[in-house]
This record gives C-alpha cells, structure tokens and sequence, in this order.
C-alpha cells in the first residue's frame, strides 16, 4: 500500500473505480450486433427496391462490416489521472493499521 507525504495511508475513493471490463465488452457486442442487424435489413432492401434506394442499401451492406469491426474493436479511453487518494479519518486509523 503506498503512503502519503506524512506516512499515512493513501486509500482510493470507491467513486473513482473504472466500470468493470465485462461492461464495456457488452456494450461493443450490442453495438456490433445493432449494426450487422442493419446491415441484414440492407441486403433484404436491396432485393425488394429498385433504383437509388437499392444501390444505397447494397453500398450499406457493403461497408457497414467494417464500421461494426472497428467499433467493436475500439475500447473505452483510459483516464488516466481519475484516481485521488484519499487519507482516512482518525477515529478509522487504528482500524486501519491492526
């Protein structure tokens, strides 16, 4: 456990915690998903329309691969700098040091 400038100790604040890892890969799952489901409307679109509106949904169904990759493949940032310590009351401290 590392110390402060007075040799207490440094104790993080609980409401500076990142969110779990578990919570950010369900997060790019579902996005991925969302998009590879627009991207199954496109190709029936494209079967059922003629024109503009059929070459635009084959041009979605084509690109819209790549989009969902590389956002799924993108991670939250992390911030560094977030975490502050902080020093425990004195009433707490002899719990802390038994």
């Amino acid at each position: 456990m590392s110390t402060t400038r007075r040799g207490e100790p440094a104790v993080q604040s609980v409401t500076s915690v990142r969110s779990k890892a578990d919570d950010d890969i369900n997060a790019r799952m579902k996005h991925y998903l969302v998009t590879m489901g627009i991207r199954t409307t496109c190709f029936f679109l494209a079967v059922v329309t003629q024109g503009w509106v059929r070459w635009t949904c084959v041009f979605l169904a084509v690109v819209l691969p790549y989009i969902a990759v590389v956002f799924a493949n993108a991670r939250a940032p992390r911030t560094a700098g977030r975490l502050s310590p902080v020093t425990p009351r004195t009433p707490h401290r002899e719990q802390l040091e038994k």
